[in-house]
């Protein structure tokens, strides 16, 4: 018979594991749209993000004494607030979620060998804390829900979503028109990234002073206006003018580029006229790959100097190919990045000269490196 500090150490073991696993987020987020439409329109990136911050929030509070930090959890509430996510569907992601990490809890603790009466003990406490978690990010919902007012924006999201994503409905609470959006004109489609509900509050507030009509549409803060504010105080993007017609189109539009850009560190408010190549070559992610492997096949992701050289290219193509202003640019001296263009010339053929489209299919290449290929993911994670 094992000692039962024996079991005690295997199961602090496994919540360490479970810590550990990133996979654990992929599959508890899973679990947490299948149990939803509402929470599966949501773009994955943030639900993912939040179940991560959950996740690691809720297994360190359970391996320590004292008060659990529940930082996270209002966050999380207060930010679907501000994302227009119905608290039904909040609680049915919450539910699943939580299932989801007792099921494979228990299934590895089988796999381990811990005892049953062991593994049970441990489950019941995991399970109060994930109780008082949906407590908290309940709390945190309605009183972010108080804070952004109910100042018809329910109406708003009803507008919105009939005219965004075609959901047709013939009341008065859907009326366009109630908001001064008129079939014969044309209004600007905008999409965000803000999360923070101060923010959102303040950037429904900019576009309502400017005639707009903005508000939560599948997990994003969206709308038609028929002016610009001058700025966002988070990442969005706009089209122009259209009629509302129109207005699906757009909106798909705004999310593919919001999608493409919102890594590269971008605040404020931003046209897709301006973001046009960065959105259509977003479009094919395997040609993508396929030039990434054709020409920058001979450097390696784990090679420093490759990244290098790959970073000082961008750059200068990025600056039009001038030397001074990508010195300027990466602080570096003009020495520097002709060493290093010299070099990614003699490990690729990057030519001295491109054409335009070759600029076009180098910087994209440069961009998108290093490729994620199968053979990629394999060699670098062994």
């Amino acid at each position: 018979m094992h000692h039962p500090q024996t079991h005690e150490d295997a199961l602090a073991g496994l919540l360490v594991d479970l810590a550990r696993d990133e996979r654990l987020a992929d599959d508890v987020t899973r679990a947490a749209r299948v149990g939803d439409p509402e929470i599966a329109r949501l773009p994955w990136e943030e639900s993912r993000r939040h179940v991560d911050a959950l996740l690691r929030a809720g297994f360190a509070a359970f391996t320590r004494d004292g008060e659990p930090d529940f930082a996270e959890a209002d966050r999380f509430g207060a930010e679907r607030a501000a994302l227009g996510v119905p608290v039904a569907a909040l609680l049915t992601g919450v539910h699943a979620g939580r299932s989801r990490v007792l099921e494979v809890a228990v299934s590895r603790g089988r796999a381990a060998g811990i005892p049953y009466d062991v593994m049970l003990h441990a489950l019941l406490r995991l399970d109060r804390y994930g109780i008082l978690l949906e407590r908290r990010v309940v709390d945190a919902y309605r009183a972010a829900e108080r804070d952004l007012g109910r100042d018809h924006r329910e109406a708003r999201i009803a507008v919105l979503r009939s005219l965004l994503l075609g959901e047709g409905r013939e009341d008065t609470v859907a009326d366009p028109a109630r908001f001064g959006l008129r079939p014969g004109e044309r209004y600007h489609c905008v999409v965000s990234d803000v999360a923070d509900p101060a923010a959102a509050r303040r950037l429904e507030q900019a576009f309502a002073r400017c005639g707009g009509v903005l508000a939560p549409v599948a997990g994003r803060l969206s709308g038609l206006t028929p002016r610009l504010p001058a700025d966002s105080p988070a990442l969005t993007v706009c089209t122009p003018a259209v009629p509302v017609d129109q207005a699906p189109a757009a909106y798909a539009l705004c999310l593919t580029t919001l999608r493409s850009v919102r890594d590269r560190g971008l605040t404020g408010l931003h046209s897709v006229v301006d973001l046009a190549t960065e959105t259509a070559l977003a479009a094919q992610p395997l040609l993508a790959t396929f030039l990434g492997e054709a020409l920058l096949g001979a450097l390696s992701p784990r090679d420093d100097f490759h990244r290098d050289l790959v970073a000082t290219a961008l750059a200068y193509l990025d600056h039009g190919q001038r030397l001074d202003r990508t010195a300027d640019a990466l602080h570096l001296h003009p020495n520097t990045v002709r060493y290093r263009l010299r070099r990614l010339q003699e490990l690729t053929g990057l030519p001295d000269h491109p054409t335009v489209p070759e600029t076009v299919r180098w910087w994209w290449a440069l961009r998108s490196w290093p490729a994620e290929t199968p053979e990629h993911r394999q060699r670098f994670m062994s």
